[in-house]
């Protein structure tokens, strides 16, 4: 075994400063990993906080319409009390209310469900009930073409999914032409539900952020036609807390479909 001396004139075993040269190894692997990590949390940290500016500052948009609305009304009774017609100013009076009302349901339900709260247990679900039940209870009585597999079992809180199937066909019944269609199936390793129109459909580039909350895409699919902005934004926080995904595709009569995949049960 080989002797060395250090600086000092003492004498010191080869493998030992070896050793110790794999320690410093190790400590300066452990440093780079350390840094790493918190470099990733402080970016997904300033994420988060981008996020939550971001939020405030949509909603402090989306509020301002109806808010204004109101105000403008009222100050318009205020300083023409006799000229006005009362029935016509409380119409308009209580569809901005609505839409505020609306707007701030589908934000306390877009804040529960990215806080992953759960409001209930899981329990067995037919999609094909579940579809047959929501179009029953719809009064839009706009063509629905319906192709369901008998037998495709979910597990999943029923109010969060039938939140999510109604949505989806709000949307789709806002952008169809003439018919909207609905499909239930299985495939090997999942339940899908579809949910497309004969609209305009959805440019390609736009097929991701149309499920970011607020997002205004062109005329064509306006939210003006109804609507909170919020809506595909819920459906995809619904399938994501279902260990589920959804994406959106061309559909066979030229429009959009919403293609939500959920583990079977």
């Amino acid at each position: 075994m080989g002797i060395v001396t250090d600086g000092s004139g003492n004498l010191g075993d080869v493998t030992s400063l070896r050793y110790l040269r794999d320690c410093l190894g190790e400590l300066d692997e452990l440093e780079r990993g350390i840094k790493h990590g918190i470099d990733s949390m402080c970016s997904k940290l300033y994420g988060a906080i981008d996020w939550q500016r971001r939020f405030e500052a949509d909603v402090s948009h989306e509020l301002r319409t109806p808010i204004a609305g109101l105000r403008a009304q009222l100050e318009e009774a205020r300083l023409h009390p006799g000229e006005l017609d009362v029935d016509d100013l409380l119409e308009r009076a209580l569809r901005d209310v609505e839409r505020l009302h609306a707007l701030v349901d589908d934000l306390y339900l877009l804040a529960q469900l990215q806080a992953a709260a759960q409001p209930a247990e899981p329990v067995l679900l037919d999609l094909g009930d579940l579809v047959q039940n929501e179009l029953t209870r719809r009064t839009d009585k706009r063509d629905v073409k319906v192709q369901v597999v008998p037998g495709v079992l979910v597990r999943g809180l029923d109010a969060r999914l039938r939140r999510m199937l109604s949505e989806l066909l709000d949307n789709a019944q806002r952008h169809a032409k003439t018919v909207v269609f609905v499909q239930v199936r299985r495939t090997a390793d999942a339940a899908e539900l579809v949910v497309a129109d004969d609209g305009d459909g959805i440019a390609q580039e736009d097929r991701e952020r149309v499920f970011d909350r607020f997002t205004r895409l062109d005329a064509a699919r306006s939210r003006d036609r109804g609507g909170t902005g919020l809506g595909l934004a819920i459906v995809r926080n619904i399938a994501y807390g279902h260990e589920g995904q959804v994406h959106v595709e061309r559909s066979s009569a030229g429009g959009a479909a919403f293609v939500v995949r959920l583990p079977l049960a």
